[in-house]
């Protein structure tokens, strides 16, 4: 198992917000997240975007690359 990430509201926020600037819907971000071998399911992004579930590193990672986006973006308050 990868390491998590201590979630708070901003970093699903800013997942949202950068998803949404690329015109990207939460089934094709999942999508792109399993072309990279990382296993996620829409379901698991909606909790991550909520807040409400942790983020792995790997996840993140994935998420960076497959938006274009940097951690700083991604991590902001």
């Amino acid at each position: 198992m990868g390491q998590k990430i201590k979630q708070d509201i901003c970093i699903g926020a800013n997942i949202r917000a950068a998803r949404r600037a690329k015109g990207l819907g939460q089934t094709e971000l999942v999508g792109l997240l399993q072309l990279e071998g990382v296993s996620m399911t829409r379901e698991a992004l909606v909790k991550i975007e909520r807040g409400a579930q942790h983020i792995q590193a790997s996840q993140l990672r994935a998420i960076k690359h497959a938006l274009g986006t940097t951690y700083d973006e991604l991590l902001e308050p």
